[in-house]
C-alpha cells in the first residue's frame, strides 16, 4: 500500500479519486449499483404502490415522510405534493413517518449541512454512502428540495395505475381518464381510489411518467396542517408520552465539559426519596431511576455527585482568549476572488472587529429517550433528526449490531439542531441494559443547558477598501471559531471511512465555520479565511447554523462601509448586487412596506438582507434603548422570494418564527461558562422574549417561479445585524457584539 509521508504534496482531490488503495476501495464499494425495496408497512385493506404512498379500501391516502417534523411543517408539505401529482382529497390524506431504507436518504442534507466541505469527493461516493448508512436526515432546510422530485413521481405513478384500473374497467385509454378530489374520472364516470387501489398496484408503468408538475389543484394552497388537529387536543404522541409495561422513569447528571469524571455519590441519602428505585453510574455521568421522573430528578439532587475536573478550567475568559489567539495566528483560506494584495497594498482601509457569543438551542423538549433490551434486540422511541445515526449510536453503546436496533422516530417538541445529537439514546440503552427493564430517561432543563452541542462563538476581524465613488475594491474576512464542522462529521459520519479521512488529510478546511461569510455582493477582490480555535466547549448545529453570525459581521460592516462612503444603507446594497434581481427586490419591497427613511440619526431603523439554500430575504428593523438600557425591537418586516412555494402558511409560519427566533438570539439566547459549566441554568437566564416583547411583524412572500429554496433557517441570520444597524441609527453607537448589550463594544 503507498503511504503518504512528510512533505507529500499529493492533492486532497487527487488521493480520493485516484490513488490510496483503502479510499481506492471505498470510492468502488461507493459506486457499485444496487437497488432497495420498499419496505413501507401494510395495514389490513391497504396497498402498497411504492415507497412512499400506500391507499386504503376506504379511500385513505397514506404518505410516508422520511423528514423529523419538529414544527416546521414538513408532515404537511411534502404529502401536499405527493396528492397534488395523485389528485387526492386533502380530507383523505393521512402521514406516517417513512421506516429505515436508503431510499429515502437525504444525500442533499449531508451535503448542505456540511456547506460542501466534501466537494473534492466524487458524487457517487457521496450518495454512495447515504444510500448505503440509510442516512434519513432532517437538516439545512432540505425537505422539499431534497424530496419534492421523488414524491412526484411516486404521486405520478399510483395515479397512472389508477387510470389503467379504472380504464380496463371501462373499457376506455387509460390516458383519458384523469383524477381529482379522490376519484379517477371519465367524462361523467367516477370511482374511488380506495375501490380500485388493490387491483391498480399490479399494473405496469410507462417511461416517462407524465408528470403533473404542481399544477393540480392542491399546489401554493395553503392547506390545513396535518399534525395541527393532534397537536391542539393532546392526542399527538411526543417521546414523553411512551408508557410502555414496567417502565421506569430516570434523571441524569453529566460531568462537566473537559476532562471531568464522575467522583462520588450519596447513594444513602438517594434512597430516602420516596419512588426511587437504583442508581446507574459510569465515568461520565450518573442516573437516578424511580417509579416517576419527578421522585428520579429529586434522587439525582439528593445524590448530590461530585466530579473531578483535570486540566485548566474552562470560563468565558479562557473561550475569549481562545478565540482571540486563533484570531491572531495563522488562518486557512476558505474562499477568495481576484488578487487582494495589490488592492490592499498602502491603501488607507476601513476596519472593524466583531464578536459573537455561545447560543444555546433551548426547545421546549429537552432530550430523551425510551428505550426497551429484550433478547439481544433494542427498541427505541425517541426524538431524532437522524434515526440511522441514532440506531447505530445506541447499537454501539450495547456493542450489538445496527440490525438489532428497531428506532420509532417521534415528534419533536421543536429541536433548530439539537436533536442530531445522540447521546441520550446511548444513554437510554445503557440504563435499559443495566436494568433490565424499559427505562425512559428524560434531561432536565438544566442539564440541557448545561450540556448543549452549542451554537459556536466567533471573532471577525473585517477589513474593506472603497474606490473614489464608494465601491468596495476589496473585502477580507478573518474569522475565528471552533471548527464545528469537523466535530460535527465526527459525531455523525463516525461510519463514512471516506469522509473521516478526507479530513485527516493536511489542509482540510471548515467551511461550515465560516458559511456565509463569502460575500454575495459584486466584490472584485476578496479573501475569507478560517482560523479554527480550541475552547474546549462541544459545539453543534444550530438553527442557520454559522450563517446566523457570519451575517451579522458582513451586514454590519456593509453598514459601517455605507456611513464612510456617505451612501445610503439600502441604495449602498443595491448598488453592489450587480445582477442579483432577486435579492434587490426583497430589500426594496421590505423598504418599500416598513418606511424605509434612510437610516437617518435618529430614525432607529436598520436594515439588512441575506441569501442561502437558494432563498433571499431582506429584513427592515426598527429597534431603540430603553431607559433601563435594555434592546427594544419595535418592528419587523421582511420580504422573502424562497422560489415556488408548496403551502405560503407554512411559509410565512417559517419565516415569522425564525424572526422570532433570530431576535431572541440577537438579545439572549446566550451562555458564558464558569469552571467547566455554563452559567444558563434555567429558560429565565436566557433573556427569552415574551409575548409582550414581540414587535410589530409584517411578513411579504414574493411570487417567484424559481425553484423551491430553504426556508426554515432562512430569517434568522438577517435579524441581528438588522437590528444592530438600527440601533445605530437610533443612539449613534455601534454594538459589535452578539448578544447586543449596552456597554459591550
Amino acid at each position: 500500500m503507498a503511504t503518504r509521508g512528510e512533505g507529500s504534496t499529493t492533492s486532497r482531490r487527487g488521493l480520493l479519486i485516484g490513488g490510496g488503495a483503502g479510499i481506492g476501495l471505498v470510492v468502488a464499494w461507493a459506486v457499485w449499483p444496487r437497488s432497495y425495496a420498499p419496505n413501507l408497512p401494510r395495514a389490513k385493506g391497504e396497498t402498497v404502490f411504492n415507497a412512499w404512498l400506500k391507499i386504503g379500501e376506504d379511500g385513505t391516502v397514506t404518505v410516508a415522510v422520511p423528514q423529523a417534523e419538529h414544527g416546521q411543517g414538513v408532515y404537511t408539505a411534502l404529502p401536499q405534493i405527493l396528492a397534488d401529482e395523485l389528485g387526492a382529497d386533502w380530507r383523505t390524506v393521512a402521514v406516517q413517518p417513512a421506516p429505515l431504507n436508503p431510499l429515502y436518504a437525504n444525500s442533499l442534507a449531508a451535503d448542505t449541512l456540511f456547506e460542501g466541505d466534501f466537494d473534492a469527493l466524487p458524487a457517487p461516493l457521496r450518495e454512495g454512502h447515504a444510500q448505503r448508512s440509510a442516512l434519513l436526515l432532517t437538516a439545512g432546510s432540505t425537505s422539499v428540495r431534497a424530496f419534492e422530485a421523488p414524491l412526484r413521481e411516486a404521486g405520478a405513478a399510483a395515479r397512472v395505475l389508477l387510470c389503467k384500473a379504472a380504464a380496463k374497467r371501462w373499457g376506455v385509454d387509460w390516458q383519458g381518464c384523469a383524477t381529482e378530489t379522490g376519484f379517477v374520472t371519465h367524462g361523467k364516470q367516477r370511482l374511488r381510489f380506495g375501490d380500485l387501489a388493490a387491483s391498480a398496484a399490479s399494473n405496469t408503468l410507462p417511461d416517462p411518467l407524465p408528470l403533473r408538475g404542481g399544477n393540480g389543484a392542491l399546489a401554493g394552497q395553503s392547506l390545513p396542517r396535518l399534525d395541527a388537529p393532534a397537536k391542539v387536543d393532546g392526542s399527538a404522541i411526543f417521546a414523553g408520552d411512551i408508557r410502555l409495561p414496567d417502565m421506569v422513569f430516570a434523571a441524569i447528571r453529566q460531568a462537566p465539559v473537559g476532562d471531568a469524571k464522575l467522583l462520588s455519590v450519596d447513594r444513602a441519602a438517594a434512597a430516602k426519596v420516596r419512588g426511587m428505585l437504583s442508581v446507574v453510574t459510569n465515568d461520565g455521568w450518573v442516573a437516578a431511576v424511580a417509579s416517576n421522573w419527578w421522585a428520579a430528578n429529586r434522587a439525582l439532587d439528593a445524590l448530590a455527585p461530585s466530579f473531578t475536573i483535570r486540566g485548566a478550567p474552562i470560563n468565558t475568559d479562557s473561550i475569549d482568549a481562545a478565540l482571540d489567539a486563533a484570531l491572531n495566528g495563522d488562518g486557512t483560506r476558505i474562499w477568495s476572488q481576484g488578487d487582494l494584495a495589490p488592492v490592499f497594498k498602502g491603501a488607507r482601509l476601513v476596519t472593524a472587529e466583531y464578536r459573537a457569543g455561545l447560543a444555546v438551542h433551548a426547545a421546549i423538549e429537552t432530550m430523551t429517550a425510551t428505550a426497551r433490551l429484550d433478547d439481544g434486540k433494542l427498541e427505541l422511541w425517541l426524538p431524532t433528526q437522524a434515526p440511522g445515526l441514532a440506531r447505530a449510536a445506541a447499537a454501539a453503546a450495547l456493542g450489538i449490531s445496527e440490525g438489532a436496533v428497531t428506532v420509532y422516530p417521534m415528534l419533536i417538541g421543536g429541536s433548530f439542531g439539537a436533536n442530531l445529537d445522540h447521546r441520550a439514546a446511548q444513554q437510554a440503552a445503557v440504563l435499559a441494559r443495566a436494568l433490565k427493564r424499559p427505562v425512559q430517561l428524560t434531561w432536565s432543563r438544566r442539564e440541557d443547558l448545561q450540556h448543549d452541542l452549542y451554537r459556536p462563538p466567533a471573532r471577525a476581524r473585517m477589513a474593506a477598501r472603497l474606490g473614489a465613488n464608494g465601491q468596495i475594491l476589496g473585502w477580507q474576512a478573518k474569522i475565528a471559531a471552533p471548527a464545528t464542522g469537523h466535530e460535527l462529521a465526527s459525531r455523525l459520519l463516525a461510519t463514512d471511512q471516506a469522509a473521516r479521512a478526507f479530513l485527516a488529510l493536511p489542509g482540510a478546511g471548515d467551511r461550515y465555520s465560516v458559511a456565509g461569510a463569502r460575500p454575495f455582493y459584486r466584490i472584485p477582490a476578496y479573501a475569507i479565511d478560517h482560523h479554527p480555535a480550541d475552547i474546549g466547549v462541544p459545539t453543534g448545529h444550530w438553527r442557520s447554523g454559522a450563517h446566523s453570525y457570519t451575517a451579522f459581521f458582513t451586514e454590519c460592516f456593509i453598514d459601517e462601509l455605507a456611513h464612510v462612503a456617505g451612501t445610503e444603507a439600502l441604495s449602498f446594497r443595491i448598488a453592489m448586487l450587480g445582477g442579483d434581481a432577486r435579492l434587490a427586490r426583497c430589500l426594496s419591497t421590505a423598504a418599500s412596506l416598513g418606511g424605509w427613511e434612510g437610516g437617518v440619526p435618529g430614525s432607529g431603523q436598520g436594515i439588512a438582507c441575506h441569501s442561502f439554500r437558494g432563498s433571499h430575504i431582506a429584513v427592515l428593523a426598527e429597534a431603540h434603548i430603553d431607559d433601563d438600557q435594555s434592546v427594544t425591537v419595535d418592528r419587523i418586516v421582511a420580504a422573502v422570494d424562497c422560489g415556488r412555494q408548496i403551502n405560503p402558511d407554512l411559509v410565512r409560519q417559517q419565516i415569522e418564527g425564525g424572526l422570532i427566533f433570530g431576535m431572541a438570539a440577537t438579545t439572549g439566547a446566550s451562555t458564558g461558562f464558569s469552571e467547566n459549566r455554563a452559567d444558563a441554568r434555567t429558560l429565565r437566564d436566557l433573556g427569552l422574549p415574551r409575548l409582550a416583547d414581540t414587535p410589530d411583524i409584517t411578513v411579504e412572500l414574493i411570487p417567484s417561479e424559481a425553484d423551491p429554496g430553504g426556508v426554515s433557517e432562512l430569517a434568522v441570520p438577517a435579524v441581528a445585524p438588522a437590528i444592530a444597524n438600527a440601533l445605530q441609527a437610533s443612539t449613534g453607537s455601534r454594538l459589535r457584539a452578539l448578544p447586543l448589550t449596552v456597554g459591550t463594544p
